[in-house]
C-alpha cells in the first residue's frame, strides 16, 4: 500500500473512495474510420471534479494503466482512458492509408473527448453534474506522452525543418508527460527514423505547465543518446515545467502500464507508488494552487533517506 503524502495544514491525503469504471462509453467518430470508445472512472462521491484525459502507450487500451487511473480516481478525479488507432486490439495494418497520421488522429480523439463530456457525463451512473469543466488535465505515457505534449504545444518538425501547426486545446490548462520520447534528427536510432517519422517534436512552443517524469535507466531503442533522452520534454521547453527522475527506472516506471503486464522489465511497487503520489500531489496543486500536495510532495521526495528519485523545476 502506497504511503501517504503529508500536506501542511490538511494533514495527511484523504482515504481512498470508491470508484465506478465504466466502459466502452462510445463517442460519435466521423472520419475516423470507428467510433472512439472510452473507459470512464470516477469517485462514488464528491461533486466539482476536476478531469484527467489518459492517452496510453503505443499498443495498449482503455483497460491500461489501472495503476495510475485506479489511484487517481480514488483521490477525486475522473479518469477518461481513449482506446487509439494503434492499440493492438484493434489490429490496425501497416498499409492502412490512416498509419501516417496515428500521431495526429491520437490528438483528435483527445480533443473529441472534451468536445463530447455531456454523453460521457450522462453515461455513467451517479456522474451527471458532478464534473468542474474549468479544470481538466492530460496525461500520457510514452507515445501518450507524446499526444499530451502536442495539445500542451508542443509541435512536429517536417523533414524540411519546419515547425508543424498548433493542435494545442485551452480546455487543457496542465499535463502530466511520463516517459516521453525526446527530441528527433541525429538523436533517433536508424530504426525511429526509418520508422517513426512523426517522432521529431519541437518542445519550445509547449508553454502549458506540465510535469515530466523520467527514469535514469530507461535507454530507449528509440534514440542514440540514452535516458537523458526521455527529459528533453523538460530541458527544451519553457518554464513553468517540473521534472522527476525515478533513480533506476526503465520505460514502465515500475509497472504503470497494469498491474500483471509482462512488458514491464524494472517491476517495482514502490515506484509506481511513487508515480501514483507525485503525479496526483502535481495535478492537485497545479489545478487548486491553494493546495499544498505538491510542494509536500517534493519535500518527502528529497528529505527521504531512500527517496526513489529527484525533483528539479524552472
Amino acid at each position: 500500500m502506497s504511503k501517504p503524502i503529508t500536506v501542511t495544514g490538511d494533514g495527511v491525503v484523504s482515504a481512498p473512495t470508491p470508484v465506478i469504471s465504466v466502459s466502452p462509453v462510445v463517442l460519435s467518430s466521423p472520419g475516423r474510420g470507428e467510433d472512439l470508445q472510452v473507459r470512464v472512472s470516477a469517485p462514488a462521491t464528491g461533486s466539482q471534479l476536476p478531469i484527467i484525459v489518459f492517452a496510453h502507450g503505443y499498443g495498449s487500451s482503455l483497460d491500461g494503466y489501472a495503476p495510475l487511473a485506479n489511484y487517481w480516481a480514488a483521490h477525486g478525479f475522473v479518469v477518461i482512458q481513449p482506446t487509439f488507432l494503434d492499440s493492438r486490439t484493434l489490429d490496425l495494418r501497416p498499409d492502412d492509408p490512416r498509419t501516417p497520421l496515428i500521431w495526429k488522429f491520437r490528438v483528435e480523439d483527445m480533443k473529441r473527448i472534451l468536445d463530447q463530456l455531456d454523453l460521457i457525463e450522462g453515461s455513467v451512473p451517479g456522474l451527471t453534474g458532478r464534473l468542474d469543466r474549468s479544470r481538466i488535465a492530460a496525461a500520457g505515457h510514452s507515445f501518450g506522452a507524446q499526444t499530451t505534449g502536442m495539445l500542451l504545444g508542443a509541435r512536429i518538425v517536417g523533414p524540411d525543418g519546419s515547425v508543424g501547426e498548433d493542435l494545442s486545446d485551452p480546455r487543457i490548462s496542465v499535463g502530466v508527460l511520463l516517459a516521453a520520447a525526446g527530441r528527433g534528427g541525429e538523436d533517433l536510432s536508424p530504426f525511429a527514423a526509418r520508422h517513426f517519422p512523426y517522432m521529431n517534436p519541437s518542445f519550445a512552443e509547449m508553454t502549458a505547465p506540465a510535469l515530466v517524469v523520467a527514469g535514469d535507466k530507461d535507454d530507449s531503442p528509440l534514440s542514440v543518446r540514452g535516458p537523458d533522452w526521455l527529459t528533453d520534454a523538460y530541458t527544451l521547453s519553457p518554464g513553468p515545467k517540473w521534472l522527476v527522475m525515478l533513480f533506476g527506472a526503465e520505460h514502465m516506471l515500475g509497472g504503470i502500464s497494469g498491474y500483471l503486464v509482462t512488458e514491464t522489465t524494472d517491476e517495482n511497487p514502490e515506484r509506481v507508488a511513487a508515480v501514483q503520489r507525485l503525479t496526483w500531489a502535481y495535478l492537485r496543486s497545479s489545478l487548486y494552487p491553494s493546495d499544498p500536495a505538491w510542494p509536500a510532495a517534493c519535500t518527502q521526495l528529497m528529505e527521504s533517506p531512500d527517496s526513489p528519485g529527484r525533483v528539479e523545476g524552472k
